[in-house]
């Protein structure tokens, strides 16, 4: 019921209103963006990941995942039902924070406003127990940051973010604090970063900005274990909304298949493109059913870091490789602005790197099974 209903309002709703826009806009004129949000909210489809207590539609990880690749199949998805492909919730974290800290999540949650989380940085962003080198130095009753955060995706129409830097002298996790930022005190800037895609990320720049210690985010020293549970839970809707982009290109490209006439026939009737189409429908299922099984795991209670990093891994991958295909067939259709896929195809490459490179999920995995073996 629930993917049928957001699949009825993004198609319904959504799409007509995107079909208007230019090619790489991601948000309608305000007014128009507003009635959009309300009909949203009407039906229960607001910020996928809040809890309902707090405003939100609360649902499990199952049911993120189900919406999220569902809305990601229209690019305005993350912008009026509050998730897909890159998620419109505050960071869950705030939750387990004081009500002070909870202050701005409370009206995102009512005007549909985002935040943005600093985690990377130029020296790293696969390894932030150890490549984290802002610094948030106690002065009394407030901390004086200083550093550069970089990718950060959000930063701009963001009115207040959390950020993640290091207290004392140690080097490893232990000594990262995570601390709710205002962007309006002094000593904060923001660079924006041209990129691949058609929005862009920015460089976010500490200059002695200084924030009270009520702003704290949980104990001091404790900042990264404070939101790694989030972190990972957040990878299999990541991946969902991959495996929503690289479904709605299949569609695409079977319609195309089914009516494009070349050398005295269709194309769905050349046995190289019916094998690209078989490849992409069985790869899809696959990827599909290895989210839902590490986010089912998630509500059962379960650890799910190897699970979250094998489906980040499958899902993104099999989307880039799914959206390749899909333009291969419909030709110089398939790379032309009349249409999503070259969109999705410059999407599809970041979303190898966004949320842990492949790499790193690999080595996540290969730890767990070696460690597991050297047990035995």
């Amino acid at each position: 019921m629930l993917r049928d209903t957001v699949r009825r309002f993004m198609q319904e709703e959504i799409k007509p209103v995107e079909d208007k826009l230019e090619h790489d806009a991601y948000e309608p004129p305000p007014e128009q963006l507003a009635a959009l949000q309300k009909k949203a909210r009407a039906l229960g489809l607001w910020l996928f990941e809040t809890p309902a207590e707090q405003g939100g539609a609360g649902l499990n990880l199952l049911g993120q995942c189900v919406a999220a690749e569902e809305t990601a199949k229209c690019r305005m998805g993350a912008y009026i039902a509050g998730c897909g492909a890159f998620g419109f919730d505050p960071p869950n974290v705030i939750w387990k924070g004081t009500a002070h800290q909870q202050r701005f999540a409370r009206e995102d949650v009512a005007l549909g406003t985002k935040a943005f989380v600093a985690i990377s940085e130029p020296s790293g962003g696969s390894d932030p127990g150890r490549a984290i080198q802002t610094r948030a130095e106690r002065k009394g009753d407030r901390y004086v940051i200083n550093g550069t955060k970089i990718w950060i995706s959000g930063a701009g129409m963001a009115k207040w973010g959390i950020v993640f830097a290091r207290v004392g002298d140690s080097k490893g996790r232990d000594g990262i604090t995570s601390f709710v930022v205002d962007k309006s005190r002094p000593g904060i800037s923001l660079s924006k970063i041209p990129v691949i895609r058609s929005y862009s990320p920015y460089e976010v720049h500490f200059d002695n900005y200084e924030v009270p210690i009520e702003d704290r985010l949980g104990d001091e020293g404790k900042g990264f274990s404070f939101a790694e549970e989030w972190l990972v839970h957040a990878r299999p809707p990541y991946a969902a909304a991959t495996i929503g982009i690289a479904q709605a290109a299949l569609d695409i490209a079977i319609d195309w298949a089914r009516q494009r006439k070349t050398f005295g026939g269709y194309l769905a009737d050349k046995q190289a493109v019916q094998w690209m189409i078989a490849d992409s429908e069985i790869e899809l299922r696959a990827a599909r059913l290895l989210v839902y099984q590490a986010a089912w795991n998630a509500d059962m209670g379960r650890n799910i870091k190897v699970d979250a990093s094998i489906a980040k891994v499958f899902g993104t991958e099999t989307a880039g490789r799914v959206v390749d295909r899909c333009i291969q067939i419909l030709g110089g259709m398939g790379v032309a602005q009349e249409l999503p896929l070259e969109r999705w195809y410059r999407e599809m490459r970041i979303k190898r790197i966004g949320e842990g490179p492949s790499e790193v999920h690999r080595m996540v995995v290969a730890r767990d099974i070696l460690g597991a073996m050297r047990q035995g």
